[in-house]
């Protein structure tokens, strides 16, 4: 990646950028220091469902927001792993269930409502070995299995995270939006909101219960993917459209390595205020 920013290519890093802030800010810097265009791979804000929930809350479909949860579950740091994810559960390695499914979804929510104010992060490490699918081998894990957050969004609202590792029977990915007026929610079949199919339902007024939001075709820029068949890709589809638009108009509509640091600075200062 040094190489191409030091030849002034434009870089795309899948997030997290680089091993912790250090290194991101390094890359920041460099990119900076060479006037690149650059892209940061946290793509859950790029997903149509996410912009269509933004503007929803921008013109009031909720009114006044009054909190807003998550509760996700990360598929990895659970009771088992495969043979070619070790590597996430070792903590040195920064590719955690705090920086991956966690700061993806961080950075959606943030999308939607406002960057979190005062946040607090606390892990905990209630599993401290996995067994490998193939071998039946315990394999170490450092990296924590659980994440707790909290803060408060511009304006006051409150903002509560968590996620643990594995699989839930119940509920793996719920981010509930609710306010004055009404109330959003968003699912999904796991806690990897940049990857997932994402279904969106609201309710407002004197309506008792929820309904599909179903999400309208201008928010939908790669009409030739399927959202749900197509879930790994979609996401990451709108963000590289995105980028092209950028190139294209002089935008700035994608994430870029500027981005990437400030959002790893978020996490590291969240993680020194605990």
């Amino acid at each position: 990646m040094r190489t191409a920013l030091s030849a002034c290519k434009s870089v795309l890093c899948e997030w997290p950028l680089g091993n912790g802030l250090a290194e991101a800010e390094d890359m920041a810097r460099q990119a900076r220091s060479r006037a690149v265009p650059t892209v940061v791979g946290l793509q859950a804000r790029s997903h149509p469902a996410l912009a269509y929930a933004r503007d929803l809350v921008a013109d009031g479909y909720v009114g006044e927001v009054l909190s807003t949860t998550v509760v996700g579950s990360g598929g990895a740091w659970g009771a088992t792993v495969g043979p070619g994810d070790h590597y996430v559960l070792d903590a040195a390695n920064g590719a955690t269930l705090l920086t991956i499914p966690f700061g993806h979804t961080l950075d959606g929510l943030a999308s939607v409502l406002g960057e979190p104010e005062g946040l607090r992060i606390h892990l905990a490490s209630r599993r401290t070995s996995a067994v490998d699918t193939e071998s039946g081998q315990p394999v170490p894990m450092t990296a924590a299995d659980q994440v707790v957050a909290s803060g408060r969004l511009p304006g006051g609202a409150v903002v509560t995270f968590h996620y643990r590792g594995g699989m839930s029977r119940g509920t793996n990915f719920r981010w509930e939006i609710n306010g004055t007026e009404g109330d959003l929610v968003l699912t999904a079949p796991t806690g990897h909101l940049q990857l997932s199919p994402v279904a969106l339902e609201g309710g407002r007024g004197t309506t008792p219960g929820l309904a599909p939001l179903p999400v309208p075709e201008s928010y939908v820029h790669v009409p030739h993917l399927d959202p749900r068949a197509d879930a790994p890709l979609y996401a990451v589809a709108h963000a590289y459209r995105q980028f092209l638009d950028d190139l294209r108009e002089g935008t700035s509509a994608v994430p870029d390595f500027a981005h990437g640091a400030a959002r790893h600075r978020s996490i590291e200062a969240a993680m020194t205020t605990a």
